[in-house]
Order: C-alpha cells, then sequence, then structure tokens
C-alpha cells in the first residue's frame, strides 16, 4: 500500500496515499453513482483520524463551497446500531441545502432515505465558548427533510461506523422549510419538546420528538461546534447544521413527502419523481 502523503493545508493534517484512493473511489462514485464495496476499502480509513481525513479530501474534490454540516447517531438507538458512543458529521456543500418546497429525481441518488430533522443557520460565526443559550441567540432554525445517502451499496444499517464518516457522514441533501430565530423558543429547554410527523403521499408514516436528538437538537449543534474546533475548524457565519433526526429514517421513494413541526415551526415539502 502507499504511504506518500499530502498536506491538507486548512488544518495541518497529512493524507496517505490509501486515504487518498478512497476519496478518489468515493468521489468517483459521488459523479456516476456507481456504488462501491464496503470490504474492498475498511483497511483504508481504520480510525476516526483516517477517516475524517478521507472526508476532508472527498469534500475538497466536490464542486463548490462547504454550506454546512449534518450530525448523524444523535441516538442512542442510531449509535448502537454503528456502534458508536458519540455522534458524527459529515460536511454538506452548499448546493446541497434545498429550500422547500424543492423537486428531486430519484435516479440522481443512490440508496437514499429521509429523516425529520431541525436546520439551524449560524447568523455569525460560532465558538466552543458558546453556551446552549448563545447558540439559541446565534441561530436561525428551520423544519427540515434531510436525504442521507451513501456511495455503498446496501449501506442502511450495516455500513461500519468508519466508512460512514468517511463518506461524509452518508451525505446527501438538506432540505429547509421558513426560518425563525431561534429565540423564539423562549428558553433552550423547549427545544427538547418539539413534535414532528412524516407523511408520504398523505399517509401518516411515524412521528418523532427532537428530545431524540442527544436530549436536545442544541446539543447537537454544540457538538459539532466542539468537534469541528478540535479539528481546527469552524462553524462560520450562513453556515447550516441538519441537527440529527427524529425518527428511524425510512427508505426515500416516488411521490410527496412532507413533515408536520409543532411549535409554530411549520411544514416542509419534497416532491420525489
Amino acid at each position: 500500500m502507499t504511504q506518500n502523503t499530502t498536506t491538507l493545508k486548512e488544518n495541518q493534517t497529512t493524507l496517505t496515499g490509501n486515504q487518498q484512493a478512497f476519496a478518489n473511489a468515493l468521489t468517483t462514485a459521488f459523479n456516476t453513482r456507481l456504488p462501491l464495496n464496503e470490504d474492498e476499502w475498511t483497511d483504508y480509513a481504520p480510525d476516526e483520524n483516517a477517516a475524517y481525513n478521507v472526508q476532508e479530501a472527498f469534500t475538497r474534490l466536490k464542486k463548490g463551497e462547504v454550506g454546512g454540516y449534518k450530525v448523524s447517531l444523535t441516538s442512542k438507538e442510531t449509535q448502537d446500531m454503528f456502534d458508536s458512543d458519540e455522534p458524527l458529521y459529515g460536511a454538506e456543500m452548499r448546493d446541497r441545502f434545498l429550500k422547500a418546497p424543492a423537486n428531486l429525481n430519484l435516479k440522481d441518488l443512490m440508496e437514499p432515505l429521509v429523516e425529520v430533522e431541525m436546520c439551524f443557520r449560524a447568523k455569525e460565526d460560532l465558538t466552543p465558548d458558546d453556551t446552549l443559550e448563545d447558540l439559541m441567540n446565534k441561530t436561525t432554525v428551520a423544519p427540515a427533510l434531510e436525504v442521507p445517502d451513501s456511495r455503498f451499496k446496501d449501506w442502511f444499517p450495516s455500513l461500519s461506523k468508519y466508512m460512514v464518516m468517511s463518506d461524509g457522514a452518508v451525505s446527501g441533501l438538506v432540505v429547509y422549510g421558513d426560518e425563525f430565530d431561534t429565540n423564539k423558543f423562549g428558553t433552550v429547554d423547549a427545544l427538547e419538546n418539539v413534535s414532528a410527523t412524516l407523511y408520504h403521499d398523505g399517509e401518516n408514516l411515524k412521528s418523532g420528538k427532537s428530545s431524540e436528538v442527544l436530549g436536545n437538537p442544541l446539543k447537537s449543534l454544540q457538538w459539532l461546534v466542539n468537534k469541528l474546533d478540535s479539528q481546527g475548524k469552524r462553524l462560520l457565519k450562513d453556515q447550516r447544521v441538519s441537527s440529527g433526526t427524529f425518527v428511524l429514517p425510512p427508505s426515500l421513494t416516488k411521490g410527496e413527502w412532507h413533515a408536520t413541526f409543532d411549535n409554530g415551526l411549520g411544514t416542509v415539502n419534497l416532491n420525489v419523481k
């Protein structure tokens, strides 16, 4: 295995030749929609450091700029599924955050799921010093449907944690609704009590609560800010964060999808052809 290194200039980590090859393969799969086989790549990202290095390189090979992040494994159920004791994150490109109502073509995706989430937008740069109350005051929030997708075949729920990390936390896209100042909730605790229901072609599929997201979606946002800081990165003004799913996600299929949220957050709509 080749072990030459490339410097990732922003955070001064190094990328092995194997990691670069893995990032290149993920990019090819992303562009062609021809999936990878997990067992051919597990040795290329055997730990968290390597996996996030691969993700960083994969992100740089995509077109455009980073528009924000998604946080995954924000419930005990999903952490247990992927043998993890904390969340993980993935970068999302700016053009993958879509304002609702949005239209998608299923053939442009690989093996997508659909998740019910809250999407935050930073009104200014966020820092590790920010308390939950600070984060509430420094962000907007919107109802969202996240569409995770993977460059690996048969990925859910069996893909290993480091493969998920490498693959941008199976980044796909995020559809978000109308934005509100998060502090309109009044208190941090109020964000624990948001309920949402997911519908497909008018059928009520499942409901969930924001408390599934690390107890409070603001804790997911705070986790991300601190994780990025530990890697020499910052969550910047106007970047968005899809903070974690309220429900175990079903597969995305053709038809009309929408989620309704209480607490005045409203509805987010997605049409899939």
